[in-house]
């Protein structure tokens, strides 16, 4: 009996293994079923990992082994590649092909490593042309890959939600034209936190559609939780794309009590979610020093304290499953 449960217990850890290393290849191509996210199987899924910071600013974190490290050490079975549209002298304004070549080493890496990865249009403003013809090629060249998640907005600001949903459903428009299938994420008004517009006059007329929310828990409280499960009584489909522990200008101290609500929260709905961000700025949210490496292998001395309880975060909940 003993062997028995011995032969028991090593088969079942190899099989976690195997479906651990092979996550795309396990769950596949992603779609929404009401509101919630699913894998190829219908089951519900929760992506959890972390986006890098504006590709702009930290371009030497954009590159595959960095993605290897985050998914063999923090456990992310998902990355957000944070394309910096307007900001700095490396932004896709100014330097598109340079832009779309860091954006595409985390997009391969990604594939790479068997995770998913979103492509996030990181901007606070609308930039119809831009985007159309980002979003055309990203669409043309990964269609036929499950990993693939596009961010169409990051974070409107001031914009209403009939001008998002306007540009939105023209970003749509052309990437369905080239992949029918994988998940789109829509942002909402007021850096995100507005859910209940979207949920009021949703998108129509395509599948796999989803809208952001984004919070930083020392700043949002239990007001925002609450018009987010609003939101999803409705029938709006949520994904967390960005969000971490401190203020929402990305500095002061970690709340961990706030922080640790907010993935209670997240965990109790089956909502997927990235922490901001793989960057080694001065300020609390950037969870790597000076010190870190540009491809990973980063030590605890490395690491600021919101990267290793991000760290703590993605290895304990992406154990669970």
């Amino acid at each position: 009996m003993k062997s028995k449960a011995k032969f028991y217990t090593i088969t079942m850890l190899l099989v976690f293994c195997v479906s651990k290393a092979q996550f795309v290849k396990h769950h596949g191509r992603l779609h929404v079923q009401g509101t919630q996210l699913t894998d190829q199987n219908n089951n519900p899924i929760v992506l959890r990992g972390m986006s890098f910071g504006w590709h702009s600013m930290w371009p030497r974190f954009y590159n595959e082994k960095a993605v290897s490290w985050l998914k063999k050490d923090f456990y992310c079975n998902v990355v957000r590649a944070a394309m910096g549209v307007e900001l700095g002298q490396l932004s896709y304004m100014k330097d598109p092909e340079f832009s779309k070549d860091k954006i595409e080493a985390v997009v391969n890496g990604a594939i790479k490593s068997d995770i998913y990865v979103i492509i996030d249009w990181h901007s606070h403003n609308i930039n119809l042309k831009e985007a159309t013809k980002f979003f055309n090629e990203m669409s043309k060249k990964y269609a036929k890959y499950p990993n693939i998640i596009y961010e169409i907005f990051n974070e409107p600001d001031h914009e209403s939600w009939p001008e998002i949903k306007a540009y939105a459903e023209e970003i749509i428009k052309v990437i369905r034209k080239n992949d029918p299938d994988n998940i789109i994420l829509v942002g909402s008004p007021h850096w995100d936190q507005d859910v209940d517009l979207p949920a009021a006059d949703p998108i129509k007329g395509y599948d796999n559609i989803m809208y952001t929310m984004h919070f930083y828990a020392a700043t949002h409280a239990k007001e925002l939780r609450d018009r987010t499960d609003e939101a999803i009584k409705k029938g709006l489909p949520i994904f967390i794309s960005e969000s971490a522990g401190m203020e929402a200008s990305g500095d002061g101290p970690l709340n961990m009590k706030a922080w640790q609500e907010y993935i209670d929260w997240m965990e109790s709905r089956k909502l997927s979610w990235i922490t901001w961000s793989v960057s080694d700025k001065d300020e609390t949210c950037s969870v790597l020093k000076k010190s870190a490496k540009s491809e990973g292998k980063w030590k605890n001395e490395d690491l600021k304290e919101a990267g290793i309880k991000a760290r703590e975060f993605l290895r304990k909940y992406n154990t669970q499953e």
